[in-house]
């Protein structure tokens, strides 16, 4: 290796490596429309076998956030891999698009090959559940931009959707019912203020999370819940209307988000059970139940909306393919989102 690059900070030799251990995991997301292998200045992937009428591809991008944090000062690298892979297939699964291939990027301020292992370990356990295919990305060691122990990671997917099928909030009508599908925790959202009231009240990670055997790093780094096995028996039905992902921004912010103009929601709080870690951010960090459903996603990672005569048909379906389900709310004429106690 040049010893002039190595001077400045840069082991390409780690990189060689870190290729060779993440190499098995790649290869475990691959679908017969991929070609070509890991490695190339690009990753190619076959659409001609596809019989798709009208065609659209949809593409997301996010990270994982402030989150990264917690998985560093913990030292658990494994998971954060499936958020980011989630945070990006959430996005277009709500759009009715089912995902096809993902590319990650991984920034560290030292390429250490063990860590990039866990990392690309975990986006390639987020891609199988998703469906995608990884067939690219990028690892940079940036010295001096990240502390040596420091990385950032986000991702890019593309999925593929029928034109007429893709979910639409313009087709969501009064009187449409509010299905709610659960979140696996906090998911990768919020973690800014989830860090400052740890911080506040002189907590660290390794605490034991009040009632559970569980640490406040277990609890806060459960990776983010994947809805794309849940979602896409319904694209080719027509029953779903629309779709949103309750993330950055919680309800308020991500439900108005698949509905027309004119047109609010009413939530039912009573109509599911809050996990018990936001009840805790709420009493440690004095938040308003406002704040809170500002924020975080309160254990609904997921809101689908379908018309009356259909809502006892998506249940079934839900709970036959193994996801939970409870209707939370419904469309009614205005704008915004109002929570209320009871129907």
């Amino acid at each position: 290796m040049s010893k002039a690059y190595e001077s400045a900070g840069v082991n390409i030799e780690a990189g060689y490596e870190g290729v060779r251990r993440i190499k098995k995991h790649v290869e475990s997301t691959k679908r017969p429309e991929v070609m070509g292998s890991l490695g190339g200045f690009g990753g190619l992937f076959d659409l001609s076998s596809f019989s798709y009428k009208e065609p659209v591809l949809v593409s997301g991008t996010d990270g994982v956030g402030t989150k990264l944090l917690i998985a560093q000062e913990v030292g658990k690298h494994d998971t954060i891999g499936i958020d980011a892979v989630a945070m990006c297939v959430n996005d277009i699964v709500v759009q009715g698009a089912s995902p096809l291939f993902f590319l990650d990027y991984l920034a560290l301020g030292v390429n250490d090959p063990e860590v990039v292992e866990k990392v690309v370990a975990g986006i390639a356990e987020g891609c199988r559940q998703s469906g995608a295919a990884l067939i690219g990305g990028e690892t940079a060691e940036m010295p001096g931009l990240y502390k040596p122990e420091e990385y950032d990671v986000a991702g890019f997917v593309v999925g593929i959707a029928e034109k007429s099928e893709l979910l639409d909030p313009n087709n969501v009508r009064e009187g449409h019912v509010l299905i709610g599908l659960p979140s696996s925790g906090v998911h990768s959202n919020g973690f800014s203020l989830v860090r400052k009231i740890v911080s506040d009240h002189g907590l660290t990670w390794s605490d034991s999370f009040e009632g559970t055997e569980k640490t406040l790093g277990d609890v806060f780094l459960e990776p983010t819940k994947i809805y794309v096995k849940a979602l896409k028996p319904f694209f080719s039905k027509g029953i779903i209307h629309a779709a949103a992902h309750i993330t950055g921004g919680g309800f308020m912010e991500n439900v108005p988000r698949m509905l027309p103009e004119g047109l609010g929601v009413e939530i039912y709080k009573n109509s599911w059970t809050v996990p018990p870690v936001f009840h805790w951010l709420g009493e440690k960090g004095n938040l308003t139940e406002l704040d809170l459903y500002e924020t975080f996603n309160m254990g609904i990672g997921m809101v689908l909306a379908v018309s009356p005569e259909k809502e006892q048909e998506v249940l079934a379906l839900l709970k036959e393919n193994g996801e939970e389900s409870t209707v939370i709310g419904k469309v009614v004429s205005g704008s915004g989102v109002n929570m209320k106690e009871e129907k």
